[in-house]
């Protein structure tokens, strides 16, 4: 370990799928020595991925957390605080994609992906900051959005409206929280090999072999190279980083 945060606390949720954004951000962090709150809505996959960490030296704890619960973001900052008395790191990394066409689309998946992929990021921006104000140290808040947020992309209506919400959430919050030392910024990652990105094949065919074919870099995001950007954004490295919005897209919206 080189230990760029080593002693803080941090919480990624969304942690359990393997491979996937908030696994890797839970492993880079553990390797650089913090201590690593895993939650997801799949307790057994969290406990999973947590005791896999543990054996590779680093020091993580599983949680359950619907993140569309406030109930369950009080119960897991309520832990965070009796067990480490502090967070120094959130990465709202909890997702869904149901995508497809708009007149595919459901009002009930159209809700679900607000819920799970901006309202739950409004649930944990306000606990963390509260808690970084109460603790008088600051810290990041690392909201992961996509480039869905920042252009439009065929079949992803739900999609980007909630995650274009993220990027405007994480701008006013760090704007709101500067002085206090607390930053806030947002990452848009593009096409990233994950379990999530398997599932938008599966849901949006006719739009994917295009848009994977306008990446200039010629490949597929790995995860690790997402950790490795919110790795960066949650040290003392970016310390003069809030409120901005990083995309890692292989080049995709330079276009």
């Amino acid at each position: 370990m080189s230990g760029r945060i080593d002693g803080k606390v941090a919480l990624v949720t969304g942690g359990a799928s393997c491979p996937g954004l908030g696994y890797s951000i839970a492993e880079r962090f553990a390797r650089e020595g913090a201590t690593v709150y895993i939650s997801d809505i799949d307790e057994k996959g969290a406990k999973e991925a947590s005791e896999k960490l543990n054996e590779a030296g680093g020091t993580t704890y599983a949680l359950n957390h619907d993140v569309t619960s406030e109930a369950d973001w009080d119960k897991v900052f309520n832990t965070i605080s009796k067990q480490s008395g502090q967070l120094d790191i959130l990465v709202n990394n909890a997702g869904v994609a149901l995508l497809g066409p708009i007149e595919a689309q459901t009002t009930p998946n159209f809700n679900k992906q607000m819920d799970i992929n901006s309202n739950s990021v409004y649930y944990g921006m306000q606990r963390a900051v509260e808690a970084m104000r109460k603790s008088g140290a600051g810290g990041s808040i690392v909201n992961i959005s996509s480039v869905c947020g920042q252009i439009g992309v065929p079949g992803c209506l739900a999609y980007a409206a909630a995650k274009g919400a993220v990027k405007m959430m994480t701008k006013v919050v760090a704007l709101e929280t500067a002085r206090q030392n607390i930053r806030v910024n947002s990452v848009h990652p593009g096409f990233i090999a994950t379990n999530i990105q398997a599932d938008a094949v599966r849901d949006n065919p006719d739009f994917y072999d295009e848009i994977a074919a306008s990446i200039p870099n010629g490949r597929y995001g790995e995860p690790e190279d997402v950790a490795n950007l919110v790795l960066f954004l949650a040290s003392d490295e970016a310390s003069y980083i809030t409120g901005s919005e990083l995309t890692i897209d292989g080049g995709m919206t330079a276009q």
